[in-house]
């Protein structure tokens, strides 16, 4: 994914399109010029390497309840202002802690733990796309299933490439506006959606997380857009979830998000014909329900990434009126 002249490099992963002096890496931090070969120094050597809940990615309507190997290597492309894990995101790779990780060591690490799956998570996945791509390989060969995690600033080529070995994705959308894109992330919106609607073309199963972050994405008419463009460009039945934004990184001046808003952007949504509304990162009655689409339902109660109670069938039909909810079940 690179372009070279007298030894300067142009990454072609993601719209940044960096031209990497040699010894220098681009905005990413991590993908290097090295004697004018473009490399991804984090290659193996992920930070980050837990089982979490589906529900924590968030997924809602893949495998529900399951265990997934999580992975993480340090490293983004996107600079938000907010990030809740800055810590190896913006940090430079030499001083993160990592472990030592092959591609083809993945599959047995994921079957050691339980794990039918794995997950591309806490930084940006993307910008190790060497390194994600061939766990995704591997990880297919095993049987296993792939997630990407994704702030998805990425150019359609290389995504495509990708996404023939993915199974799911929860795209974060930051908000419907260009200038929040670049003064708040060092990004534009655009390639966000983009890469948004290919992923629903090529039929991954697809989830959107936006971030409701007081005074700056958290508008009627801001949400009222994301909700318009989901239902319109995704489908009304593909999972909005709203989430609770807390002090971290370079907002620590910003107050938690009042639960008020987070009501506010569900209804938003739900008036806008959205199916499948969750509110993360609060206590809220019913914020982490799956109601049917049909008859409306109760079909699974969350508390916490804990399932409490699952009434759906085997291939996820609702007890009451045999509607068939989108998502992937067993």
């Amino acid at each position: 994914m690179a372009e070279t002249s007298k030894k300067v490099a142009r990454c072609g992963l993601c719209p940044k399109d960096c031209r990497i002096p040699p010894g220098f890496s681009g905005e990413c931090r991590i993908r290097v010029n090295l004697d004018g070969r473009l490399q991804a120094v984090t290659y193996g050597r992920p930070c980050a390497v837990h089982v979490d809940p589906m529900e924590k990615k968030p997924l809602f309507h893949f495998l529900p309840g399951a265990p997934i190997l999580s992975v993480g290597t340090a490293g983004c492309n996107l600079h938000c202002l907010h990030c809740q894990n800055a810590e190896i995101s913006q940090g430079n790779p030499e001083d993160v802690s990592s472990y030592e990780l092959r591609p083809a060591d993945l599959p047995a690490l994921a079957r050691r733990h339980g794990c039918t799956a794995v997950a591309y998570t806490y930084t940006e996945p993307v910008v190790s796309y060497e390194y994600t791509l061939d766990c995704c390989k591997a990880a297919h060969e095993a049987g296993l299933r792939n997630v990407l995690v994704t702030a998805a600033y990425i150019k359609e080529r290389p995504l495509r490439a990708l996404l023939e070995h993915v199974d799911a994705a929860n795209v974060d959308i930051k908000a419907m506006s260009d200038r929040f894109y670049r003064e708040v992330c060092s990004a534009t919106l655009d390639p966000v959606l983009r890469a948004a609607r290919v992923m629903r073309e090529v039929g991954a199963h697809l989830e959107i997380t936006n971030l409701v972050i007081p005074t700056l994405n958290d508008s009627g008419e801001m949400l009222k857009e994301l909700c318009g463009w989901v239902a319109d460009n995704l489908g009304a039945e593909t999972p909005l979830h709203f989430s609770r934004f807390y002090p971290r990184f370079k907002m620590t001046h910003l107050p938690p998000t009042p639960i008020e808003t987070l009501l506010r952007a569900r209804e938003h949504a739900v008036r806008r014909g959205l199916k499948h509304v969750y509110v993360g990162n609060a206590e809220v009655k019913d914020g982490e329900d799956t109601a049917c689409a049909g008859c409306g339902a109760t079909l699974i109660r969350r508390r916490r990434y804990v399932i409490v109670e699952n009434r759906l069938a085997v291939d996820g039909t609702c007890p009451e009126c045999g509607r068939k909810a989108r998502g992937v079940w067993s």
